[in-house]
């Protein structure tokens, strides 16, 4: 058995129940991989720095008592050198353009000898050479699956099970919400009302401009094209539209049709090596891949050279799934 100490870096709604699977997943954890853990660092804006070097007691850290902490730091590089992490799991906000501060946040966890997690896509598009060479000289992981299709493999896939393809371009729904309220809109209901159900479900923040207005799917676009294409697309590098602009009788006609109205995003390699990408609505054809993505699903499709199509598709993903592909990066990081 090893022990690992832990630290979080944010924890919300995916840290919290980041910290619940690791408490369901113990037996597992122990008994095919040899992994016992423990969380020796919290982080938040609300409660600041705090560290127990013993380890938190998890229940009671989840109902928000944190008395037995040892000790509070003024800053991450004193959090850090209290906690000794192996590994630290980061779920902060999203930064659309700079992906601050959690890079600097990664890359003071890799230089103190930890490996690094992250659910913030802003550290992929803004960060992701340079916290990929930091990784490598300190022998250490940096990943990031739970970035765009939360649990669903998609950065594994090609790093572990595509060798020496060539990736020509990819669609997909990239936002849950934007689904939900397409769909409360094409059942009769307003674009409000659209936005309180996806409120409802937890798939949105209290002001969901990110999603409705595409910056979710566009940072997730260029996510992909950075890691899987190579090309360092940035937000300002795509042309996006969001769903705000889209009318309750067109959208029921389309799904009366058969083909309904999607936020899609796509990105395509051109010949000259460089890159066009696009997050707008999308009237799709019944035999579109992504017209069947409905409520809080996700799907991407990619364009191959072995292949004309693979499609993935994340069915009702939640907070669990979100936590899960964390988690699944741990291990992957850690495993001998």
């Amino acid at each position: 058995m090893t022990q690992y100490r832990l630290c979080f870096l944010g924890f919300g709604n995916v840290g919290r129940a980041l910290a619940r699977l690791f408490v369901a997943k113990t037996a597992e954890l122990r008994e095919l991989y040899g992994i016992e853990w423990q969380i020796a660092g919290v982080a938040t804006r609300r409660l600041g720095w705090l560290a127990n070097t013993a380890g938190f007691d998890v229940p009671a850290l989840l109902a928000g008592d944190t008395t037995a902490t040892t000790s509070r730091s003024n800053d991450i590089h004193e959090w850090l050198a209290k906690t000794q992490p192996d590994a630290v799991l980061e779920t902060t906000s999203l930064n659309v353009e700079t992906g601050q501060p959690a890079i600097d946040y990664l890359q003071a966890a890799l230089q103190a000898g930890a490996h690094i997690i992250t659910a913030n896509k802003g550290t992929v598009v803004h960060g992701y050479e340079e916290l990929c060479a930091l990784a490598q000289a300190a022998g250490k992981r940096f990943l990031h699956e739970a970035t765009v299709l939360d649990s669903a493999p998609v950065f594994s896939l090609f790093r572990e099970t595509l060798p020496a393809v060539k990736l020509r371009g990819f669609s997909g729904v990239f936002n849950s919400t934007t689904n939900v309220i397409i769909e409360a809109i094409e059942t009769g209901r307003t674009f409000a009302e659209g936005v309180r159900a996806a409120q409802e479900l937890g798939v949105t923040e209290t002001d969901p401009s990110n999603d409705v207005d595409g910056w979710d799917a566009t940072v997730k676009v260029c996510a992909l094209a950075r890691v899987l294409m190579k090309a360092p697309l940035k937000p300002s590098d795509v042309r996006r539209e969001g769903i705000r602009g889209l009318d309750g009788g067109t959208l029921r006609a389309a799904r009366g049709e058969g083909r309904p109205y999607k936020l899609v995003a796509r990105a395509r390699l051109a010949a000259n090596g460089s890159i066009s990408a696009t997050v707008q609505p999308e009237q799709l054809a019944a035999t579109d891949p992504l017209a069947s993505v409905r409520g809080t699903s996700l799907a991407v499709h990619f364009e191959l050279d072995m292949m004309p199509g693979l499609t993935i598709m994340s069915h009702r993903p939640n907070l669990q799934s979100t936590a899960y592909g964390l988690l699944a990066d741990f291990v992957n990081a850690v495993k001998k």
